[in-house]
């Protein structure tokens, strides 16, 4: 009877126990999620802060007004008989949803979400891996800290945004298929994203570079779980209100000559302002430095090896590629840095400070979003007095408008004052319009483009920078035109 009894406890407490380390071994999920929150929620000005969010919740609401998605924009006086292909009707659909009853406050909360996500499959990512749990938490915090890029607004990369869902179906197609064991659910995810925005065609190089290493091995097995998934990926695109046109909206951006002009498409090197570049610098040497010194080290998987070096290679020649570098890199410095910690540390033991540390950082979350709430709202370059003035004097008026207002002026008006371009670029104005517009965007005025496109286009207004200095001299000074209204940010110019 007495080994009975002894045996019952000691069952008792090794549940017990296994509850208890259950606990500690989530220490490091709740300590990365939530201090990485805390920092995407105290910059939540920036997660707002990209020029196309307008037309996007505007493009919700038009959706979901009539029950379709509209294929010829109705806000424009440009656009001719180009049809409009807008790739990320779904994602537009959810954020008016959350803006209608949410505010900025939910659509705030839904992007920080993401990110939550995208740290919690990186950490799981990694630990499987066979990463300690120190090493992983230093690879995965500043890969989280990093790819947003916030230091390159408005160019960032975890935002309200259909951007934000290409990162993290990145991150899940990733982590599916290295783990190999729930690659039939990528074609369903693909219907989603390819809903959502155009960068769906990323899960291609993800699944191919798994493909070729598997054909490299000669792993059929692996090489037909790979190609199936790759398969039904193709098919899935092809569930969306576009139809195969699909491809011509895809192909309406990348490869477009608007991508020169378009600062998150340009290098690299044009992006990249210091000090705030300084931190991704160090992170890309590191890693390079890393890779070089363990270059023979078998444990690192050689898919994550190659998609790292991809991504890199990518980012240097355009920017927004260098965020999916950071997120792809994570595993590989994961189990560098591993190397190279002392063996005392016990992971176990790790995990309890972290789970400590963690709950005081979710702690602070509401805290910190109570604070930053009653900030919240669009870029201030097109404000709501600047809104008023315009619908007052130039409804239906033909207005020359900035690219990076005409989102806003599309969200704000609703087409009662018609834009002349703006972030959709070739996706919803003829090419012959983007050629004459971006004749007008550099800082030295060209006078012969810009009396061309005054009156080809018939234009009655010009709403644009307030520091552009020349262009101010060129239409007040030798055109005869007024400056009859200055906001804080932008100018109204009109014909004499």
């Amino acid at each position: 009877m007495g080994a009975l009894e002894a045996s019952v406890d000691s069952g008792l407490d090794t549940g017990s126990g296994t509850i208890g380390t259950y606990f500690q071994r989530s220490g490091i999920y709740v300590f990365l999620i939530s201090f990485a929150c805390v920092y995407y929620l105290s910059n939540a000005s920036l997660l707002l802060a990209h020029y196309d969010l307008g037309w996007h919740l505007a493009a919700g609401d038009l959706i979901r007004e009539r029950g379709n998605v509209p294929f010829q924009d109705p806000w424009s006086f440009t656009l001719g008989d180009r049809q409009w292909y807008n790739l990320s009707w779904l994602w537009d659909v959810i954020a008016s949803f959350t803006y209608q009853y949410t505010k900025f406050g939910g659509l705030v909360l839904l992007t920080v979400a993401c990110g939550a996500v995208i740290v919690g499959y990186l950490t799981s990512i990694c630990l499987s891996s066979g990463a300690s749990a120190i090493a992983v938490c230093i690879s995965v915090f500043l890969a989280c800290l990093l790819y947003p890029s916030f230091g390159t607004a408005p160019n960032i990369y975890l935002a309200a945004s259909p951007n934000t869902p290409t990162m993290v179906f990145c991150v899940i197609f990733y982590g599916e298929c290295l783990r190999r064991t729930r690659w039939f659910l990528l074609p369903v995810m693909m219907v989603l994203w390819a809903n959502l925005h155009g960068g769906f065609l990323l899960g291609f190089p993800v699944i191919g570079v798994f493909c070729c290493t598997a054909l490299l091995r000669r792993d059929w097995a692996n090489f037909r779980i790979y190609g199936l998934a790759g398969i039904g990926c193709f098919i899935a695109i092809f569930i969306n209100p576009l139809g195969w046109h699909i491809y011509d909206g895809v192909t309406a951006t990348l490869g477009h000559f608007a991508q020169a002009n378009i600062t998150e498409w340009q290098s690299y090197y044009q992006n990249m302002t210091m000090p705030e570049g300084i931190p991704g610098i160090i992170y890309i040497l590191v890693f390079v430095g890393l890779e070089l010194y363990f270059r023979n080290s078998r444990p690192v998987p050689l898919e994550a090896r190659l998609l790292s070096w991809l991504f890199l290679f990518l980012g240097f020649y355009q920017f927004r590629y260098m965020s999916f570098f950071f997120i792809f890199s994570t595993t590989t410095l994961a189990l560098h840095v591993d190397r190279l910690l002392p063996r005392q540390l016990k992971n176990l033991e790790v995990q309890k400070t972290l789970l400590a540390a963690g709950v005081v950082g979710a702690c602070a979350l509401p805290l910190t979003y109570m604070k930053i709430e009653p900030t919240l709202g669009l870029p201030e370059m097109l404000s709501q007095q600047d809104t008023q003035y315009l619908q007052s004097h130039f409804s239906h008026a033909r207005l020359l408008n900035h690219w990076n207002v005409g989102g806003l002026l599309i969200f704000r008006t609703r087409g009662t004052v018609p834009v002349f371009v703006d972030g959709r670029a070739a996706t919803a104005y003829p090419d012959s319009l983007l050629h004459d517009y971006f004749k007008l965007v550099e800082w030295e005025i060209d006078e012969k483009a810009w009396d061309t496109v005054l009156e080809k286009y018939k234009i009655d207004a010009v709403l644009w920078v307030k520091a552009h200095e020349q262009l101010r001299r060129f239409l007040v000074d030798k055109r005869g035109w007024k400056e009859q209204y200055a906001g804080a940010y932008e100018s109204i110019y009109v014909r004499p």
